[in-house]
């Protein structure tokens, strides 16, 4: 049976068989651990917690007059021993998307410090997020400076896990009562170029053992004789191979399956083929089931959910909004003629040749429509533009709801909450102070909408936070407490400054859906 040690055991490379070392282990113990304590006293600790809640804040960057540059790990925590710094007074210059300390007269935020091997300070910063940061989920050094100082960890590999060192976007489901995770490019070691065809993990879920969400997630990935995340989803062809569609269906046995639809990409950023693949759970591999028609209007894709409408399920897909379904069988998920979408376009409608359906009163004429073209925010505002309807009877015209101002979502999730009674939606904003980093609540009666307002909850300067995903499996106090994480990467930000460690990663937030700040009101 194989014995899995603490992290404060893992972080050295000992070799006693299990057995053996578990009789010596209380005096192991010890030792490891008064040389971590007395490696802690070389450096000087700096924790950065959250004023509101008083929890650590990661991505916390502290900058000294000449450029040094230190970032916090997922615990807050920055240790330091650089030998300039220590016994002098430093000023550290203090940045954080969605959080700040105040101004100095000189319009400066930061703190100086007394730096001293074994010294500690502590700094509180306002979160003008409504969302709270909680911690890193992917990629190396996710709570590095913590072990330098010996401070608990709350996962199980702390430093390096499956050997990733970044992720793309992600997309997870509850799969044999597991949460299976899959990600798109993957970043490692060894080499700049890694795994371009989905790494997987499965993690437990809370209820099972699994770590509470407010803490981590305890990934456990699928590795290759490298102890690199191997990939999962590599159909034939050049370039890479990404999912999405994530969905469990049951079979008429009663059996779950895990699908998802694939899709071949080669430059820039070309989709030139797609189809469906089922996940073997016994090779922890998916095959591929079918290819799609590229010219076929509706498809599989973003964050599917079930839900049933007059007593029949189908599955819906939120990208973000949720205007797509199919019923929720295994056979329909395969056949694209029995997709469709939720419109007021008139049936075998494409993209360069819409045209609306209206009643005899000139009302627009929504139904749920096959072999269609879905609506998209850019076709709509081209509908506007054309005249064919006007911005009032636009069903993806989400506006801000303490500017009034238009605001254009591209990707997200949207799940029904029991706390609030309504559907919710957490997408990224298009085009918003930063182009991809602006993430926003909405919510709704309809799980087709409208959302009429919306309001921005993370932010971020000059930087990405693109495919944010919810995750309804970790939902707290009935609903109450909502976690959902990003990929969070300068790519498409113009900003050519890369955070180390934190590039090309997934990064928790957790958001209160009692804070007052999301009573939503139409401007």
């Amino acid at each position: 049976m194989h014995t899995e040690w603490p992290w404060f055991v893992r972080v050295f490379d000992f070799s006693f068989p299990p057995k053996k070392m578990a009789g010596i282990f209380p005096f192991y113990l010890f030792v490891v651990w008064s040389a971590l304590s007395a490696s802690s006293h070389e450096y000087f600790e700096i924790q950065v917690v959250d004023g509101a809640t008083g929890r650590g804040v990661p991505l916390v960057e502290l900058r000294t007059v000449n450029d040094v540059r230190f970032c916090t790990d997922s615990g807050g925590y920055v240790a330091i021993n650089s030998p300039e710094l220590l016994n002098q007074n430093v000023f550290f210059h203090v940045s954080s998307h969605g959080y700040e300390l105040p101004t100095d007269g000189f319009g400066y935020r930061g703190k100086r410090l007394h730096v001293t091997a074994g010294g500690k300070a502590k700094l509180q910063l306002k979160r003008i997020n409504i969302a709270e940061r909680l911690y890193r989920v992917t990629g190396a050094a996710i709570y590095r400076d913590s072990v330098l100082l010996a401070k608990p960890i709350p996962i199980r590999q702390p430093l390096i896990n499956g050997k990733v060192f970044g992720s793309d976007s992600v997309v997870n489901a509850v799969y044999r009562d597991k949460v299976y995770w899959f990600w798109g490019d993957t970043n490692r070691p060894a080499y700049p170029l890694g795994n371009f065809h989905v790494p997987g993990a499965t993690s437990e879920l809370p209820r099972n053992g699994g770590l509470d969400p407010e803490q981590g997630v305890n990934l456990n990935y699928f590795v290759d004789n490298n102890g690199f995340a191997k990939p999962t989803a590599q159909m034939p062809g050049k370039g890479p191979t990404w999912i999405n569609g994530l969905a469990v269906l049951k079979d008429a046995a009663g059996d779950e399956h895990l699908f998802a639809m694939y899709v071949k990409i080669k430059a820039p950023m070309t989709v030139y083929e797609r189809g469906l693949v089922r996940f073997d759970h016994e090779k922890n591999q998916f095959e591929q089931l079918t290819r799609f028609d590229l010219d076929a209007p509706l498809f599989p894709g973003g964050h599917p959910l079930l839900h049933s409408e007059n007593g029949k399920p189908y599955v819906y897909f939120a990208h973000p909004y949720t205007l797509i379904r199919v019923p929720a069988t295994v056979e329909s998920f395969r056949d694209l003629a029995k997709y469709e979408t939720y419109t007021y376009l008139s049936k075998g409608s494409r993209e360069n040749s819409a045209q609306v359906e209206r009643d005899e009163q000139g009302k627009l004429i929504y139904d749920w429509k096959t072999d269609t073209t879905p609506l998209t925010p850019k076709l709509e505002q081209r509908l506007i533009k054309n005249a064919l309807i006007t911005s009032d009877e636009g069903l993806l015209q989400t506006r801000d709801s303490e500017s009034g101002k238009p605001i254009t979502l591209h990707g997200g999730s949207v799940y029904w909450n029991d706390y609030r009674k309504r559907w919710i939606m957490i997408a990224v904003e298009s085009f918003g102070t930063s182009l991809l980093g602006e993430v926003w609540f909405s919510e709704s009666d309809s799980l087709t909408g409208p959302w009429p307002v919306a309001r921005k909850i993370v932010t971020h300067d000059k930087y990405s936070f693109y495919n944010p995903k919810q995750h309804p499996m970790f939902d707290a106090d009935q609903g109450r407490y909502i976690f959902f994480e990003g990929t969070y990467t300068n790519m498409f930000s113009g900003n050519p400054d890369r955070t180390p460690r934190y590039n090309y990663n997934q990064i928790m937030y957790k958001l209160d859906l009692a804070d007052p700040r999301l009573k939503l009101q139409p401007k």
